[in-house]
């Protein structure tokens, strides 16, 4: 939360009005202090009608609009030469997308691209899972992952799918100069198949083990350090 506030989203804290002291909140408390964030006591009813899990403290985001992109806006944003983007077709699960997130940031994503409908939005569950990087990403919000695609070819964008049926391993092609965009799939479907014909190539993560699959986050992890960071050192 201290990493929302610093970024500049947070428009309120609320508190729950009888809170357990602990290093967390009192960092929490001290950042808005400083950022100028106000600070309101409430009832621990009010913390828990807005969020499963809160630790006796919430914060409010308001992320400005100029903030939150469209798939229009996507073919003319000014990406750097070798701007990373990650798009998420339909994960579901808040704490999924959180750590999605933390993952994309910490690759040196400058973007992460999610759908308005039946994918997981920003909550707090998720804001919280991706320990601050939503703070740090822009975000593209659209309706259709596959004009979004499109939207990002025409800016130059070499776009890679995670398949697990692509005879490709993240190992067998290396992973192109310049402006790159990983789209991973649901948690259970993975891809649509517009999402999945439309992209440059398609790779898998090969499996040495019993299972079959990582979830989405991992798969996303996995991708980006296997296949994309080691051509940015």
């Amino acid at each position: 939360m201290t990493e929302a506030i610093r970024r500049g989203g947070v428009t309120e804290v609320l508190v729950v009005s009888t809170p357990t002291a602990t290093q967390g909140l009192q960092a929490v408390l001290e950042e808005a202090e400083a950022r100028g964030v106000p600070v309101r006591t409430v009832p621990r009813a009010t913390l828990d009608s807005l969020a499963d899990e809160h630790r006796g403290v919430v914060a409010r985001i308001g992320f400005p609009a100029n903030d939150t992109l469209s798939e229009r806006d996507l073919a003319t944003f000014p990406f750097a030469a070798d701007a990373l983007v990650v798009v998420l077709d339909g994960i579901v699960d808040p704490q999924n997308l959180g750590a999605a997130a933390r993952s994309a940031e910490a690759a040196g994503a400058a973007m992460l691209v999610t759908r308005t409908r039946r994918a997981a939005q920003v909550t707090p569950a998720a804001m919280r899972a991706s320990a601050g990087a939503l703070a740090h990403l822009r975000h593209a919000l659209v309706a259709n992952v596959t004009r979004a695609i499109e939207r990002l070819q025409e800016a130059g964008f070499w776009v890679v799918g995670l398949d697990e049926r692509s005879d490709v391993s993240v190992y067998d092609e290396p992973c192109p100069a310049g402006r790159i965009a990983v789209v991973i799939g649901s948690e259970g479907e993975g891809m649509s198949r517009l999402a999945r014909e439309r992209c440059d190539q398609l790779v898998s993560l090969p499996m040495r083990g019993k299972v079959g699959s990582l979830n989405a986050a991992a798969s996303l992890a996995a991708v980006l350090y296997a296949y994309v960071v080691p051509v940015r050192r």
